[in-house]
C-alpha cells in the first residue's frame, strides 16, 4: 500500500507537525480543518455559519488536491466548541452535503486551535 502526503496552498498550511491529508491507494484521510483563511492564516470573521463555510471550503480544497471531492466523502467528524451551535452548523453543512450525506459524528470539545468554533475532518474515496 502506498502512502502519499497531500499539500495544497488552497487550504491553510498545517499549524503543527501533521499533513493536510494522507492518501492511500483508494482513500484519503484529512486532518481536521478549522476556519482559517489560507491567505492570512487567521480565523475568518463572523459566527458559526461563516466558520463552518470556511472549514468546508478548506476541506473541499484538500480533498480536490487529493484527487477526491466532497461528493466522495464517506465519513466526517465534526468538533464543536459549543453544542448550542449545532443547528446553525448543521444548516450550512447540509448545503455542502445535501443528498446522500456521509456518515457523521459530532463531538463537543473544550476548545479548538486558534479559538475556532468548529473543526471538521473527513475520510473519502479517491476518484
Amino acid at each position: 500500500m502506498n502512502k502519499k502526503v497531500v499539500q495544497t496552498d488552497k487550504a491553510p498550511k498545517a499549524i503543527g507537525p501533521y499533513s493536510q491529508a494522507i492518501c492511500t491507494n483508494s482513500m484519503v484521510y484529512t486532518a481536521g480543518q478549522i476556519a482559517l483563511d489560507p491567505a492570512t492564516m487567521e480565523l475568518v470573521a463572523g459566527g458559526i455559519e461563516e466558520q463552518t463555510r470556511q472549514v468546508l471550503n478548506n476541506l473541499r480544497s484538500v480533498l480536490e488536491a487529493s484527487g477526491s471531492s466532497l461528493d466522495l466523502v464517506v465519513k466526517t467528524t465534526v468538533f464543536l466548541k459549543d453544542m448550542n451551535d449545532f443547528p446553525k452548523m448543521n444548516t450550512v453543512y447540509a448545503e455542502y452535503f445535501g443528498e446522500n450525506p456521509p456518515a457523521r459524528s459530532t463531538i463537543a470539545v473544550a476548545g479548538l486551535p486558534k479559538g475556532g468554533m468548529v473543526e471538521i475532518e473527513a475520510v473519502a474515496l479517491i476518484a
